[in-house]
């Protein structure tokens, strides 16, 4: 594996979370170490309730840890202004969640489009990337339908390509195919992989399903506020993520 496979894309360093609750302290995550390399995809498990989806939205400069580091690219991101962590979502992070979250009066095409015209993109290639992204994901003839046009999977996948707009180096997904029945579901995973793997992303997945968990190169755990590792790939064996 070379320097550039090997690369930090995100670490997560000592990330305690804590929330009050009745007056109580709530301690959701307890310590979390976490690194994903250059294009490496991992899979976040654990039950509901164990702190995945705060742990991403920590990870995506949506949440600001109680303590701990979140570095992007080796800069510390943590406790960065407000403005300064708009423009990392923007530019160096994509998001998929479980429900697609479209504009329900634009059509996927202008959907996908939207976003690279918020960052500065002009027009021509914004259509010009929104359309290649939505061919990527099967979606060709379903461009100019609005999303009440569109089935679930349709829906999800043009979610999918919207949050590979701007080219991210780091996609963060929470359960991304939870609403979706399960044919549906390993159709759109399925299509989510390979265009990750063909665009040279990173990727931290929080999914329930352990099959879809067993395609990506690596498994980690949430138990009891911290993460374990519970299966590395060939692809990075012999690898310190930690």
């Amino acid at each position: 594996m070379n320097n550039e496979q090997t690369t930090a894309v995100l670490e997560l360093q000592n990330i305690r979370k804590n929330f009050k609750q009745g007056g109580q302290k709530l301690e959701v995550l307890t310590g979390v170490e976490l690194t994903v390399g250059s294009g490496e995809i991992v899979a976040l498990t654990g039950p509901s309730g164990s702190g995945k989806s705060t742990l991403l939205q920590i990870a995506g400069l949506l949440e600001t840890p109680t303590e701990g580091a979140v570095l992007l690219a080796g800069q510390n991101c943590a406790k960065l202004g407000d403005g300064l962590r708009t423009a990392l979502r923007r530019d160096y992070l994509g998001f998929v969640y479980q429900y697609h979250n479209l504009l329900p009066d634009f059509s996927a095409l202008e959907n996908v489009m939207l976003p690279q015209l918020i960052a500065g993109r002009n027009k021509k290639e914004a259509r010009a990337r929104a359309e290649w992204l939505l061919e990527r994901m099967e979606l060709a003839d379903r461009m100019k339908h609005r999303p009440a046009e569109m089935s679930g999977g349709e829906q999800q996948r043009t979610a999918i390509a919207r949050a590979l707009a701007n080219a991210p180096k780091l996609l963060l997904a929470d359960e991304p195919t939870g609403n979706l029945d399960p044919k549906t579901s390993d159709v759109v995973f399925a299509e989510l992989l390979a265009i990750v793997r063909e665009t040279g992303l990173s990727a931290l997945i929080a999914t329930h399903n352990m099959e879809l968990a067993g395609a990506m190169d690596r498994k980690v755990r949430l138990e009891d506020g911290k993460l374990v590792n519970t299966g590395i790939s060939g692809l990075i064996s012999g690898q310190n993520f930690y």
